[in-house]
């Protein structure tokens, strides 16, 4: 339906049956809107309840789990601990036949105090002989920082001359 451009034009039959026809269409349009609402409320009506009854399957399910794996189940029965006792006694027994076994060797034997080699006299000249790696750069293509080092001390006979050799062994590691 067109509208005239100027409504002053048109003779008051005109004017009503335009009037009629807009009633009508406002009519249908609130109906449209109506319907929409109505569709609209009952998927949010849907919805609220499938929410509702996942809460309460999701409740049901943490009773259900919490009544076959929470602290009851893991509950003992008196024959049960009874026999855990009397095993736990027995090891009990075991394990103090084995330290009064052990006890009397521990008294017989002097522990050494000493280390079986003496260091080397410290007046002997010494010779420094240095092991380091050919290259510092690691497989990763870093470079290795060294970290410390081994030192082992050799004697050395030439007649007449008693030396001592000093290897000195660099620790290096990659970072």
């Amino acid at each position: 339906m067109d509208l005239p451009a100027d409504l002053n034009t048109l003779s008051p039959e005109q004017l009503r049956a335009l009037a009629t026809q807009l009633i009508a269409r406002v009519e249908d349009r609130d109906r449209e809107i109506e319907e929409k609402t109505r569709e609209v409320g009952e998927k949010e009506r849907e919805l609220r309840y499938r929410q509702t009854r996942i809460d309460q399957l999701t409740h049901e399910i943490s009773i259900l789990r919490r009544h076959q794996f929470g602290r009851r189940s893991e509950q003992l029965s008196s024959d049960q601990m009874n026999l855990l006792d009397e095993a736990i006694d027995a090891d009990l027994a075991a394990i103090e036949v084995q330290l009064e076994q052990l006890q009397p060797q521990a008294t017989t034997e002097p522990l050494p105090l000493q280390p079986k080699r003496a260091a080397l006299p410290a007046q002997l000249p010494r010779t420094e002989i240095r092991h380091e790696p050919e290259s510092t750069v690691c497989q990763c293509g870093c470079e290795r920082v060294r970290i410390g080092e081994d030192i082992s001390e050799k004697l050395d006979y030439t007649p007449g001359v008693f030396t001592v050799e000093r290897h000195i062994r660099g620790k290096w590691v990659c970072r």
